[in-house]
């Protein structure tokens, strides 16, 4: 009888959370990504019924945001980055599918253009290779930028737009998709750092 209240009280709370954020799909980093409005369950036993197991494709092709953790630790500690920022970089560039490819051919978790994995010297297919690659990269780009006094600003946009628009419009380029990456980076970093 009581277990019976108990999954009852867990329905209605989840409903009342799924009504007001129904907007977005929450992923377990509790980072959102906007989508169709769900339709409500058709009955109040429709709420309790077990979930569809995800396709088998996504669960190859996506890793939970807190499986990456030790290699991202590994790799901020190595080349003395904050691991939110690789972690936010990671979360904007690929959402944390090992297997990303973009349209422009940038591979991986951190989506590394294949000369700047080679650069580095790193397989960027493999998860742990692309990762440290981009952490080298990103510790290269704080010290291109450090005596600035918006060097994470500057890092992360040329992370998205490259150095050479950096520094061109001496700051964040006036592109819309740049600007936009900039923003969603410094707030996945905040979320990770336990400020959200």
């Amino acid at each position: 009888m009581k277990l019976a209240v108990i999954l009852i009280g867990l329905a209605v709370f989840s409903c009342t959370i799924l009504s007001k954020e129904s907007r977005y799909f929450w992923v377990s980093s509790r980072v959102s990504f906007p989508l169709a409005p769900a339709a409500p369950p058709a009955n109040a036993n429709a709420a309790l019924a077990p979930l569809p197991a995800p396709a088998p494709q996504l669960l190859v092709n996506r890793l939970q945001p807190q499986a990456v953790d030790p290699i991202i630790l590994m790799a901020a500690q190595k080349h003395n980055v904050r691991p939110s920022l690789v972690k936010g970089i990671m979360a904007a560039e690929s959402q944390f599918k090992p297997n990303c490819v973009s349209r422009k051919g940038a591979l991986g978790l951190m989506q590394l253009m294949p000369q700047t994995a080679h650069q580095f010297g790193d397989n960027p297919l493999d998860p742990r290779q692309n990762v440290d690659a981009g952490a080298r990269y990103l510790r290269a780009l704080l010290d291109r930028y450090g005596n600035y006094r918006n060097c994470l600003t500057r890092t992360i946009a040329a992370y998205n737009a490259g150095p050479g628009m950096v520094d061109r419009y001496r700051g964040i380029p006036p592109f819309k998709e740049t600007r936009a990456y900039v923003v969603r980076v410094l707030s996945y970093m905040r979320f990770y750092e336990g400020g959200s």
